[in-house]
This record gives C-alpha cells, sequence and structure tokens, in this order.
C-alpha cells in the first residue's frame, strides 16, 4: 500500500491532541432518512399524476437509475403501473393499495370491531352529508360553500376532506366486513 501524501499526513504534534468530536457533523445529520426502498415507496404513494423516474428520483432524493430499478419492481408486485413507453412514466395503483388496506384491516380487527368502526364512520358520514346538505363531496364548492355559512376557505376545506375520508372509511370497512367481496372494485382516495 502506498503512503498517503504528505498533506493528508498529520504531524506529531497533531498525534498528541485528542480530535474535537463536537466539531464532528453528528452521525444522525449525516445519515437520514430511511433505506432506499422506502424512500421510493413514499415518493411512489405520491404519484397522483403520471411522473418519470427522473420525477420519482427528485422525490425520493435518489439517483435515476436506482428509480428506474424500484419503479420496475413495484410495477411487479402491483403499488404503481406504468401509464406511458416513450417516456415511461407510472402512477400509483389506487387499486392495489386499497385492496392492501382492505387485507391489513380483516387481519388486524376482530369483526364486531370492524362493525363498531363502520357504524361510527357511517354516523360521521351522515352528519358531514346533512350539514352540506348535499349527496357527494363534488357538489360542493368551497369558496361558496364557506361564504354561505360564514367558515374560513380552510375550515370549509377540512370540513369537506373530513367528508371525503368518512365516505373513504366507510367503503374499505364494508369491504372487509363483506368476506366474498371483488378485489378488484377501485375506491378513489380523498387525498
Amino acid at each position: 500500500m502506498d503512503e498517503p501524501r504528505s498533506e493528508l499526513k498529520i504531524g506529531a504534534d497533531e498525534q498528541a491532541e485528542a480530535p474535537d468530536f463536537d466539531a464532528l457533523t453528528p452521525p444522525a445529520t449525516v445519515v437520514s432518512g430511511d433505506r432506499t426502498r422506502d424512500d421510493f415507496f413514499d415518493a411512489a404513494l405520491t404519484l397522483d399524476e403520471p411522473a418519470t423516474a427522473s420525477d420519482v428520483a427528485d422525490r425520493a432524493d435518489h439517483g435515476v437509475d436506482a428509480a428506474r430499478e424500484y419503479l420496475a419492481w413495484f410495477e411487479r408486485m402491483g403499488i404503481v403501473r406504468q401509464v406511458t413507453d416513450s417516456p415511461a412514466t407510472y402512477e400509483r395503483n389506487q387499486s392495489y393499495l386499497n385492496w392492501r388496506r382492505v387485507q391489513t384491516l380483516r387481519q388486524e380487527y376482530a369483526t364486531e370491531e370492524l362493525v363498531d368502526m363502520l357504524q361510527s364512520e357511517s354516523e360521521q358520514m351522515q352528519a358531514l352529508a346533512d350539514e352540506f346538505g348535499v349527496d357527494a363531496p363534488a357538489e360542493i364548492s368551497i369558496s361558496q360553500y364557506a361564504a354561505e355559512t360564514d367558515r374560513s376557505i380552510e375550515d370549509a376545506w377540512d370540513r369537506l376532506t373530513s367528508w371525503k375520508t368518512a365516505r373513504r372509511r366507510v367503503a374499505l370497512l364494508e369491504r372487509a366486513l363483506n368476506t366474498g367481496s371483488s378485489d378488484g372494485v377501485n375506491l378513489q382516495s380523498a387525498v
């Protein structure tokens, strides 16, 4: 092995001194974030619209080649689906994610617990439907509702989002309780 260059060697006086560990960058700062796969998984979950491998790499803060590999793997698993070929774009496969949520609900909760959660979410959903006075959240203009109810836009948006979330939860809980349900049914994300 070759000797290091002279400018990289420390002198005898420096060898006698202990290093200033407080001056070093803390390890938590250097090693941040989760594993690479988790970074790409988190990025894939944000794909509401078709995105390129470069877009996903930027979101995950990793390289484009790694993004291509993970996207191909996620596509084989069903987490994302390829939308176009040239350039290759991908989007989140919400149907698969909903199916996984239903499976998780079935595994983690007893039927009685699922029924109780469904009852609670159904009551919340109905209360919000009554509050808005329409059949579906898509019929609401946030700015108009805010003006008519003397609420802030943020508060109106929050209430509408709560209604969408309750509807989504009811649909997932109903699927979890219906053991013979078709796993291919698609539920729209409230996000």
